[in-house]
């Protein structure tokens, strides 16, 4: 007679990593890794996607590459807090639901959905996460959007579920691992400490540049041209500098145009300041250029409004970008024609970009060829 496999009880898994303690304790350093992923994932949304609100300062010049940095290594580092978490508390799984307590089941049926949700929207924010530091989108959906949307999901479903859990969570938080008497369980903790320790140096270095001589995966820290990292190439955005190149600046009532030599003639400064791309790299450079204020001071234009910034790429999602009027009347706002003391590679967009402290790199808009004041 062939006898059915029974379902396993939560309380036959007796490994140390099983507990209350350790999955509160897991729980409670996923929840603050994913608080400060969540919350600079909005900043670096709402510098991109600025609502009428909002407003995002020049200074320090560092202050975005910190954000974003904090961005990506915070989620990095719940990648192995959620695999140690997930680990602990599976046998929660096969708990029976309470059939004839229908006031627990309700609150149990909530629990396992916002766990469902939680854990879908988790993997999902972190895998794509991971892809898009690696610039590798193998899927059609667009990825900020997408990410930003799923991002309020799992912290709503966050929420609900430490909202149900919350006086199990203060319980087992109360509970002391090192008098508990079965043993391990601080082992296990240590384990997944150190791999998120592990975890987050082996990719420090793509944003702290005094790590990237000890971390295995600072990718893009020191590689291209002029020792610059480069996302897109002029060669893949099409770009061909004409022979009549000149920068129009245009405003309400007026307009004027400048020849690189008109550029290269007015007072120029130096800056030395970071690129930060959202993928979670950063690389500091010496720019120099003409202050954007300067030079719409020498066109006669208004210096004290946001700017409407062109290129020459005539297509993509970040060809055109504006720069708030704080950052149009900061100094180090630059129209860069130069880089560490070499006239702009092409891939670095010459004949000019523009550099300004604080911005996302897909701002920084490269190829510039129109500059417009707006009202």
């Amino acid at each position: 007679m062939i006898r059915r496999p029974s379902i396993p009880r939560p309380e036959d898994f007796t490994g140390p990593a099983h507990s209350a303690p350790v999955a509160a304790r897991l729980g409670l350093w996923l929840g603050v890794a994913f608080g400060l992923c969540f919350l600079t994932g909005l900043l670096s949304h709402a510098i991109q996607h600025p609502p009428g609100w909002f407003g995002w300062p020049s200074r320090p010049v560092n202050l975005y590459r910190i954000t974003q940095g904090v961005h990506v290594l915070s989620g990095i580092a719940a990648i192995p807090l959620l695999l140690a978490k997930l680990w602990s508390v599976y046998p929660r799984l096969f708990a029976r639901p309470p059939l004839r307590r229908p006031g627990r089941l309700v609150g149990h049926g909530l629990e396992r959905v916002s766990i469902l949700v939680l854990v879908c929207a988790a993997f999902f924010e972190l895998v794509t996460g991971v892809f898009n530091v690696a610039q590798a989108y193998p899927w059609r959906f667009f990825f900020p959007a997408a990410h930003h949307a799923v991002g309020w999901l799992a912290a709503g479903a966050l929420l609900v579920h430490v909202g149900v859990k919350l006086p199990l969570i203060r319980t087992a938080l109360a509970t002391r691992i090192g008098r508990d008497p079965v043993p391990g369980r601080r082992a296990f903790l240590r384990t997944a400490a150190g791999s998120t320790g592990v975890a987050v140096l082996g990719a420090a270095g793509v944003t702290v540049p005094w790590l990237r001589h000890v971390s295995a995966l600072s990718w893009r820290s020191a590689t291209g041209p002029q020792g610059v990292p480069v996302n897109r190439t002029a060669s893949a955005a099409g770009i061909a500098v004409p022979a009549d190149w000149r920068l129009e600046v245009v405003w309400a009532g007026g307009r004027r145009g400048f020849e690189l030599a008109d550029l290269a003639v007015l007072p120029q400064r130096t800056g030395r300041l970071p690129i930060a791309c959202v993928e979670g790299w950063s690389a500091t450079a010496d720019w120099t250029g003409v202050p954007v204020a300067d030079l719409l001071a020498a066109a006669g234009a208004p210096t004290d409004r946001p700017v409407r910034v062109g290129s020459l790429e005539e297509a993509g999602l970040y060809s055109r970008s504006v720069l708030p009027a704080l950052h149009v009347a900061d100094p180090l706002t630059l129209l860069a024609l130069r880089v560490n003391g070499e006239v702009l590679h092409p891939d670095h967009g010459f004949p000019c970009r523009i550099i300004a402290p604080s911005r996302p790199g897909v701002l920084q808009t490269k190829w510039v060829t129109r500059l417009e004041v707006l009202d």
